[in-house]
């Protein structure tokens, strides 16, 4: 057995016997800003137990879950966990190392994607209704131990896809979790089809880029929201024509309230969605903002449209008028992550190559807190991906 293998491009054969691994570890004693209780330290290597399987990590995706693992906020995970440190990490490619007992769907050696979804695969809710409904359902490296922010990480075989083979380690990681995510809101809750405008709110961010994508190839029409021109180019790259700048109107509630002046700027931003549409109000709204837009996304969503939900980054005390909600016949869906068959049918598309990546900004292992930090403060825009085993971020691309 291995002690350890160095950080970086390691020349050892997949399945070789390891005891220690380099990972972001978050602790009880120093939760806080991600750039401070994100540390860097050597722990075991876990041991895959029954239908478990065990991944060389090559390069892991940044999520908010991250953050608020750092922080201990809304909740401390480690009390759910049981473990006194935490891994963050719910994106992750890489090559299988180790499978537990009745394993059949991947081998070692395999290079591989993860979806976060896990789920108990015993109960009613996961072999007949949707896994998601399971009541041990968790988001792995997040409710979960073990994620994507070290040499190995754990997961379920249920979690592993084939990674597209046009794509590098760190293109590869850069996608699951906000892809699958917004593929379940807009496919399977939102019923997307041709023809309809869909406002999607943060539309340059981690979601909203897929969430365009989704829309362009769907034949529906993304009227897309940003806070900059610059963010804008991005979106033009994949097609979309329709931009709103968030900045140009003061839309959040005020005190808990929405007052006469927010209710104007309310009205002045679904005019502008009608400027752009030729008339249309939205059939879809995109949200994962939460406190700030939703009272404006129940307003200027069309009469039986469809508000879905899978978020409330800046705050999940939602108020909304809800006139509006029940005399035009509105609806509100919240939707979470994505079972394996939904990230399986999101994942052809990838290999297909009809959806794209968008990786806006590489690190080095040990600048996982400063990534963090980023997003917390919301320095950023896009993917952010971790590189944990690879030199070259180009790495990894077979066709």
């Amino acid at each position: 057995m291995l002690e350890r293998i160095p950080l970086g491009k390691a020349d050892v054969e997949p399945g070789t016997p390891v005891k220690k691994m380099k990972a972001v570890v978050v602790r009880p004693d120093r939760l806080g800003d991600p750039i401070k209780s994100m540390k860097v330290e050597e722990v075991d290597v876990p041991e895959p137990g029954p239908g478990e399987v065990l991944v060389y990590v090559k390069a892991a995706g940044v999520n908010f879950d991250g953050v608020w693992a750092a922080l201990g906020k809304p909740i401390n995970v480690m009390k759910y966990t049981g473990y006194d440190f935490h891994i963050a990490g719910s994106d992750a490619s890489g090559i299988v190392w180790k499978v537990g007992p009745g394993v059949k769907n991947v081998k070692v050696g395999d290079k591989v994607v993860i979806h976060c979804n896990q789920s108990c695969g015993q109960c009613p809710q996961c072999n007949g209704l949707d896994p998601m409904a399971c009541e041990e359902q968790k988001i792995w490296g997040y409710e979960s131990n073990w994620g994507s922010f070290a040499q190995f990480c754990l997961v379920q075989a249920q979690q592993i896809l084939p990674k597209p083979k046009h794509l590098s380690w760190v293109e590869a990681a850069s996608y699951p979790l906000t892809y699958f995510t917004a593929w379940r809101m807009l496919v399977k809750h939102a019923e997307i089809k041709p023809g309809d405008v869909v406002l999607i709110w943060g539309a340059a961010g981690g979601l909203g880029i897929f969430a365009t994508q989704i829309c362009l190839i769907s034949g529906a029409t993304p009227v897309c929201v940003v806070s900059s021109p610059e963010k804008s180019e991005i979106l033009k790259s994949f097609g979309a024509k329709l931009f709103i700048n968030r900045k140009d109107f003061d839309i959040a509630p005020k005190n808990g309230k929405i007052d006469e002046k927010t209710a104007k700027e309310m009205k002045k931003f679904r005019d502008e969605i009608r400027r752009l549409t030729g008339g249309k109000d939205p059939d879809i709204v995109f949200e994962h903002v939460g406190q700030e837009t939703f009272p404006t996304s129940v307003f200027v969503v069309d009469r039986f449209g469809k508000v879905v939900i899978c978020g409330a980054t800046t705050g999940y005390n939602l108020m909304f008028d809800v006139r509006h909600l029940w005399v035009r016949q509105k609806k509100i869906i919240g939707s979470h992550f994505a079972n394996a068959y939904d990230a399986h049918r999101a994942n052809e598309l990838v290999m297909q190559k009809k959806i794209k990546t968008f990786v806006s900004k590489v690190f080095e292992f040990e600048e996982t807190p400063l990534a963090h930090q980023l997003m917390y403060e919301n320095k950023h825009y896009g993917k952010m991906v971790v590189k944990v085993q690879v030199e070259d971020e180009n790495e990894g691309r077979e066709e």
